[in-house]
C-alpha cells in the first residue's frame, strides 16, 4: 500500500528481469494464480486489495448524505424541553465554558437562548425523538435509524470542517473516505465508477457555503479511486456523446491507437499513474453505454417514482440524485455521495431549515424505503450528517418565531441506517441546552471507524504510505469502531 510498490508491481519486463535474478517460482506461482482467477469469472476492473476485507463485513456499498452548512440538531433531533424556560436569558457562562466562538458571534453582547420553535413527537415503535414538521417523512422510519447525538468536530468553520469529516484531517490533500473505500475494497461494477458524487441543486435564498472537490479526492491515494461527480444539466458526463462523425467503432479505434502509446510510456517510466490514465480512458468508453442507461428512469415503476415526489425527474435536484444512488449501487458501484448544500442558517433559520428538508426530507425517507424494498438496505450503510451544529444561542435578533444559530462543533446530530447498523436507538446524550456531550461521545473519526468496520475493514490496520508515515482515515490518535451502533 505505497508509491514504492504500486511502481514495483508496473515494472517492465526488461527492468523486472534485471533486478529480480532468478524468480521462476514466484511467476510460476504468478501464472497459477492467474488461471485460477480466469477460471473464476471475468476480470474485475476495480478487485480489492489483497486480504481486504479484514473481517465479514455487513454491508456492501454505502450511501453518503451530507449536508453541508451544519444542520440544527435542536431543530432536528435533539429534543430540549425545557429550553422554553430559558427564552431570551443569556446562556450561563458555566455551560460555555472554553468553547471557541466564532467572528460572528464573539462580539455579541449577550447569548440569547433560542428554544427551538417546533414540537417535537416520540416516533416509530422506538419512541425516538423527532420533529414531524420538519422531517414527516423520515420520522417515520425512526425504527430504521440509529440516531447519534453526541457527534463532535474539531473544526469550527465550513471548509476545514467539511475536510474533516470526509477526510479525517483538516489538513487538505488526505484521501476522502469515499476514495478509500474504492481503493480498499474495489467494485463490483467494471462499467461504472467505484466511487460516484452528486452535488445537487438547493433551494434559493439558502446560504450555499462552497465545496471543493478535496471531498471526493483521492489525495495521495492513487488519482483511479477519487470520486467522479455526475453533472445535474445536460450530459451527467463531459462528452458523454461522440462527435458527429465519430462513431463507436471510430473511438475505439483511437482508444486502442492511445493505449498502444501509453503502453510505451509505462514500460519506459514505469509509473502506475499512466496506467491509471489508460484505465479510465477505458471506463470513460464504457461509460458511454453504461450511464445512458443508469440515468433512463423510463423502466421505473410510477409508486417508486412518486415515493420520492414531484422532483425525481428533475435531473440535479435532490430527489433524482438520490434515486440515482439506489441505482448505482444496485449495479455495484461501492461508494455514492449526495453533498446538498444551503444549511447554513444564521438568520431566519425556521424559514431556511423548512426550504431544505423539504427538499431533502421525502426523497431520503424514500431511498431508504425503496432499498428496503429492493432487499438492498441490509447491505447498503446510508449516513446522513453535516460538519458540525448549531448554537443554542441566537445569532442576530430573537422571537419566538424568527431566530438564527452560529456554527457548534461541541455536539450535533448524525444518523446511520442499513448495512449492519442497529435500527431504532439513540446513542449519547447533551445537556439541557444541546451545547455540551454528557454521555457516550463519538468523535468523526470514531464514526469513520464505525463505517469502515461496516465494510469489513480494520481502521487501524488500513493504511497508505506517504511523507513517511502510515497514513489512516482515521488519522494519528486513538479512534474505536462505536459497537453500540451496530447489530
Amino acid at each position: 500500500m505505497s508509491p514504492l510498490r504500486d511502481r514495483l508491481l508496473h515494472l517492465t519486463r526488461r527492468q523486472f528481469f534485471g533486478t529480480s535474478g532468478l524468480s521462476c517460482g514466484s511467476i510460476a506461482m504468478a501464472l497459477l494464480g492467474a488461471s485460477r482467477s480466469a477460471a473464476a469469472g471475468p476480470t474485475r476492473e476495480h478487485p480489492p486489495l489483497p486480504g481486504l476485507p479484514h473481517h465479514k463485513p455487513t454491508a456492501k456499498a454505502v450511501i453518503y448524505l451530507h449536508m453541508n452548512g451544519g444542520p440544527s440538531q435542536i431543530d432536528l433531533w435533539d429534543h430540549k424541553p425545557k429550553l422554553n424556560d430559558h427564552f431570551g436569558k443569556d446562556l450561563p457562562d458555566s455551560i460555555r465554558l472554553g468553547q471557541r466562538l466564532t467572528t460572528m458571534t464573539s462580539g455579541q453582547a449577550k447569548f440569547p437562548v433560542a428554544p427551538s420553535k417546533y414540537k417535537f413527537e416520540k416516533s416509530g415503535k422506538c419512541g425516538t425523538w423527532a420533529n414531524p414538521e420538519l422531517l414527516p417523512h423520515t420520522a417515520k422510519l425512526v425504527d430504521d435509524l440509529a440516531v447519534v447525538k453526541s457527534v463532535h468536530t474539531n473544526a469550527i468553520n465550513h471548509d476545514p470542517a467539511c475536510t474533516f469529516v470526509m477526510t479525517g484531517s483538516e489538513v487538505p490533500g488526505k484521501a476522502s473516505i469515499g476514495s478509500w473505500l474504492a481503493y480498499g475494497l474495489g467494485s463490483e461494477s467494471n462499467d461504472l465508477p467505484a466511487f460516484v458524487v452528486f452535488t445537487p441543486r438547493f433551494p434559493a435564498g439558502s446560504n450555499g457555503q462552497a465545496i471543493f472537490t478535496r471531498m471526493w479526492s483521492s489525495g495521495f491515494l492513487p488519482t483511479k479511486f477519487g470520486g467522479v461527480a455526475l453533472r445535474g444539466s445536460g450530459d451527467p458526463v463531459l462528452y458523454l456523446k461522440n462527435p458527429d462523425g465519430v462513431s463507436g467503432a471510430d473511438r475505439r479505434a483511437m482508444l486502442d491507437g492511445l493505449g498502444r502509446l501509453n503502453e510505451l510510456t509505462a514500460e519506459r517510466l514505469g509509473d502506475p499513474e499512466t496506467r491509471t490514465r489508460m484505465a479510465q480512458y477505458e471506463m470513460a468508453f464504457r461509460m458511454q453505454t453504461s450511464v445512458p442507461d443508469l440515468v433512463d428512469l423510463g423502466k421505473e415503476r410510477k409508486e417508486t417514482l412518486d415515493l420520492y415526489g414531484p422532483e425525481v425527474s428533475k435531473p440535479g435536484s435532490f430527489a433524482h440524485s438520490a434515486i440515482m444512488a439506489r441505482r448505482l449501487v444496485e449495479r455495484g458501484v461501492r461508494v455514492v455521495q449526495l453533498l446538498h448544500r444551503g444549511w447554513d442558517q444564521h438568520g431566519n433559520l425556521p424559514q431556511e431549515i423548512g426550504n431544505q428538508c423539504k427538499d431533502t426530507d421525502q426523497p431520503t425517507a424514500a431511498l431508504l424505503t425503496d432499498l428496503k424494498r429492493l432487499g438492498l438496505l441490509d447491505s447498503t450503510l446510508v449516513v446522513w450528517g453535516g460538519e458540525f451544529g448549531r448554537t443554542v444561542y441566537s445569532q442576530g435578533g430573537l422571537t419566538k418565531t424568527v431566530y438564527g444559530r452560529d456554527h457548534h462543533p461541541r455536539n450535533f446530530c448524525m444518523w446511520l441506517a442499513g448495512g449492519g447498523a442497529k435500527g431504532g436507538i439513540t446513542h449519547g446524550e447533551t445537556d439541557d441546552f444541546s451545547y455540551n456531550i454528557v454521555k457516550d461521545p463519538v468523535h468523526i473519526n470514531d464514526l469513520n471507524a464505525t463505517i469502515l468496520h461496516c465494510l469489513g475493514i480494520d481502521h487501524e490496520k488500513f493504511t497508505f504510505k506517504h511523507q513517511g508515515l502510515d497514513q489512516r482515515l482515521t488519522g494519528v490518535e486513538p479512534a474505536s469502531v462505536v459497537k453500540a451502533l451496530l447489530l
